[in-house]
């Protein structure tokens, strides 16, 4: 509950794919990323706003095609990041986890470049 409000979490699209490979791997790197997803989406359960909010104009165009106007980033374990968007009503707050990615495929999402 937050503020009153139930929080539902979705894991949809890519987030939803990269999250499935990742459980089925038995590696620890992948198993240690999967505790941490579970971790962040318990903690999003009662602060969805837990996640660092991402400026509007450095929302990549690819999301905000999709409709997307708010968008937060969770660090998880092994320098991977997950992105998600909420949408709220009177009685719940929606959360959708959009993207679960490792550090380099962040940095291209986002333009970012090496030094």
């Amino acid at each position: 509950m937050f503020c009153g409000k139930e929080v539902r979490v979705f894991i949809i699209g890519q987030a939803k794919e990269s999250f499935i490979e990742l459980k089925n791997k038995t590696d620890k790197e992948s198993q240690s990323i999967i505790r941490s997803i579970q971790r962040i989406i318990e903690i999003l359960k009662t602060n969805p706003q837990y996640g660092n909010p991402i400026s509007k104009e450095l929302i990549p165009e690819e999301l905000k095609k999709q409709g997307i106007n708010n968008l937060y980033r969770v660090e998880l374990s092994n320098f991977w990041r997950m992105l998600y968007t909420l949408e709220g009503n009177k009685i719940d707050i929606l959360l959708f986890v959009l993207r679960i990615v490792d550090h380099p495929t962040y940095n291209k999402l986002f333009g970012y470049r090496k030094r």
